[in-house]
């Protein structure tokens, strides 16, 4: 299914929506990057049948860490059950998107008028080759869950290098379980000379995209 762009919304929603505040159980410890130890920049609230992922990603300094891999530990996603109630926003840093936009379901072979913001389920769109990542447990390929795309507009817009998206794995199977991001952009496909890790942009209100 494609998530489409369906407004604005709560910031604390429980529904699908990109943008807000986690929503989160009792205990429950807002994630910091493991590269510069800073609090990370909260994603996207994507509901599951009884559970719910929660998606970070780290903007404390954009291109420092590295954000793009899927394991370094500058990006994660959780999946939550239980009782889920609005998470304590740390006091410094880049926590939160400038907007919190909704995500409406729509078939993926249908057309739509409205921007398409990603996608829920089904195989993943990459910009550049499969990267699927393996379980940091078990090793194990991980199972695509959603896609994300940058987002709507500057405010509600993720940083993913100008124009990239973000891909949500995750693999139940393993305690925990499992759940990672991994974002990509279209520069390094584009240009080849620059360094694989592909750096983050510093945000420009004149860089967005929708698809």
């Amino acid at each position: 299914m494609l998530l489409t762009y369906g407004g604005e919304t709560a910031a604390d929603a429980d529904a699908l929506r990109t943008g807000g505040v986690p929503l989160v159980p009792e205990g429950f410890v807002w994630p910091s990057c493991r590269e510069c130890g800073g609090a990370m920049q909260f994603l996207a609230h994507l509901p599951l049948g009884a559970t719910a992922v929660a998606v970070f990603f780290c903007q404390n300094d954009p291109g420092t860490c590295d954000d793009w891999n899927a394991i370094a530990g500058a990006n994660r996603a959780y999946v939550l059950s239980g009782e889920l109630t609005p998470a304590a926003v740390p006091a410094e840093g880049e926590m939160l998107l400038g907007a919190v936009t909704a995500l409406r379901l729509h078939p993926a072979g249908e057309p739509t008028e409205e921007p398409v913001l990603g996608r829920l389920g089904g195989e993943p769109d990459w910009i550049q080759d499969d990267e699927t990542p393996d379980c940091p447990s078990c090793t194990a390929p991980m199972t695509f869950t959603a896609e994300l795309e940058e987002g709507y507009d500057f405010a509600t817009s993720a940083n993913f290098g100008g124009g990239g998206r973000g891909y949500v794995f995750g693999h139940r199977s393993c305690p925990g379980p499992e759940f990672r991001l991994l974002p990509q952009q279209f520069v390094r496909r584009h240009h080849p000379s620059l360094p694989a890790t592909g750096r983050r942009r510093a945000r420009s209100p004149d860089v967005t995209r929708c698809r």
